[in-house]
């Protein structure tokens, strides 16, 4: 079975590969290959009743599927070169945000066309920031929201599914070059092409490390970001959301001079699981529908941790500590921020007592003995700091859940062009250690798309 390209993985960065490969060449041929299922058959189990906790599906449907991990989160497209990715050291600081500005433009024009920009530009509230020894980071913001960007996805799979072949459920075990091309082997069947495109998210770390030592491509140690998810009534930061909507603060520490910054705000959203290898760690989400908005916003506050040799396993770190969570709390694990100043765990009761409903189920316990002492303390630093732009962060009934892990795959060895040292063999999206965000991994999957269709 032959194709002009084969895609691997139908995450952002794979989906707007294949529709700027059609919308460019109809005439090619292009077939895609996922370890998850098509967007209508992705559904959770836990449902809060039944099915109360991560049950460790095989494959997990919040991770994997059409539309990747991001599918069902907050479906929030920063458009910035100050996160989100290195990618515009390859393809250039213009190009990375004129292509992520073209990105939005689809988005709106399949769905997200209603949907508000936020910007942080020449806001009060950056000065603010700055006078409390925070920085925040600049950004144009399209929030879709999870409802409205699953509504995206749907129109996107319409016009794709008629125009490229899917393969869901079909992991691909490898590749091998052949003499006019690759051939990818899926469940025990063999597909080749001209072109390979991989891109396989944060979940596909792991097969991409195993596919670089088989092919011999270089790569080089990435980082893991450790830290926790932090709930807390939305009125505390509704003047920020209501203007900012993300804001992306970044704090250095005074006892380790570590950076602390937030991640993946949520106003008014919930704090779910996620399935990454195995190991269940937290994330959250929120809705564009104000009939399923809650009263609490949550927000990631996470250490970055990079290593040096002989160390190489940045992910393998990251993977220990949640394993740890899990052993010790059957999940995650939450936490009072008054119980952790005071060095005891969180009962049911005392949760229960508290302020902040939870919005995820999840083990009172003692977060100290699961995070690194450094990692703890910078976090802790982190709320009394954000405490003073958001008076009421710190409160005793603030929740902490842990843990949150954002893994980044080992940076592939990419020319400009986002191409391994073999011709035809591209590496794209988060699964590049190149991208850490939707933006620019849907922006990349249009780079390398035009690129193969110039050639």
């Amino acid at each position: 079975m032959k194709y002009d390209v084969i895609i691997i993985g139908a995450g952002p960065g794979g989906i707007y590969s294949a529709y700027e490969l059609i919308k460019q060449n109809p005439a090619l041929k292009v077939a895609v290959f996922e370890t998850g299922h098509a967007l209508e058959q992705r559904k959770c189990p836990i449902d809060g009743d039944k099915v109360k906790t991560c049950i460790k599906c095989k494959t997990c449907a919040i991770m994997n599927g059409f539309g990747g991990a991001g599918a069902f989160s907050d479906g929030k497209y920063n458009i910035t070169n100050d996160f989100g990715g290195t990618l515009f050291e390859y393809i250039g600081w213009n190009k990375a945000i004129e292509l992520m500005k073209y990105v939005d433009e689809i988005n709106c024009s399949f769905g997200g066309g209603g949907t508000k920009m936020y910007t942080t530009a020449g806001t009060a509230f950056k000065k603010k920031c700055i006078q409390n020894k925070l920085t925040l980071l600049d950004a144009s913001v399209r929030h879709l929201g999870t409802d409205i960007n699953y509504i995206v996805l749907q129109n996107l799979f319409s016009l794709l599914h008629e125009k490229v072949e899917f393969h869901f459920d079909s992991p691909v075990s490898s590749i091998r070059k052949t003499a006019d091309g690759y051939a990818v082997i899926s469940c025990g069947e063999t597909y080749e092409s001209r072109y390979c495109v991989v891109s396989v998210g944060r979940s596909g770390s792991k097969w991409m490390e195993q596919v670089c030592r088989e092919l011999k491509i270089p790569t080089r140690s990435n980082r893991v970001d450790i830290g926790v998810r932090v709930e807390l009534p939305s009125v505390i930061f509704d003047d920020i959301t209501d203007e900012l909507y993300e804001s992306k603060i970044v704090y250095r520490t005074e006892k380790f001079e570590d950076r602390v910054r937030t991640f993946c705000m949520n106003p008014h959203g919930i704090v779910v699981n996620e399935n990454t290898n195995g190991i269940i760690t937290v994330n959250g989400h929120s809705f564009e529908d104000d009939s399923k908005k809650t009263d609490n916003t949550n927000f990631a506050l996470l250490v970055a941790k990079h290593f040096s040799e002989p160390f190489k396993d940045s992910n393998e770190y990251g993977e220990s500590i949640a394993r740890l969570s899990n052993m010790l709390g059957g999940g995650v694990i939450v936490q009072r921020f008054g119980d952790l100043e005071r060095g005891r765990r969180s009962t049911v009761n005392r949760i229960r007592e508290g302020s902040v409903k939870p919005t995820l189920m999840a083990t009172p316990g003692d977060l100290s003995l699961v995070l690194p002492k450094r990692i703890l303390d910078g976090i802790v630093e982190m709320i009394h700091a954000l405490d003073r732009i958001a008076p009421g962060t710190a409160n005793d009934d603030t929740l902490l859940y842990g843990v949150e892990v954002k893994f980044y795959n080992m940076e592939v060895k990419l020319s400009k062009d986002l191409e391994t040292d073999y011709p035809g063999l591209y590496v794209i999206g988060d699964g590049s250690g190149v991208t850490h965000s939707l933006s620019h991994a849907s922006a990349s999957g249009v780079y390398v798309a035009r690129h193969i269709v110039n050639r």
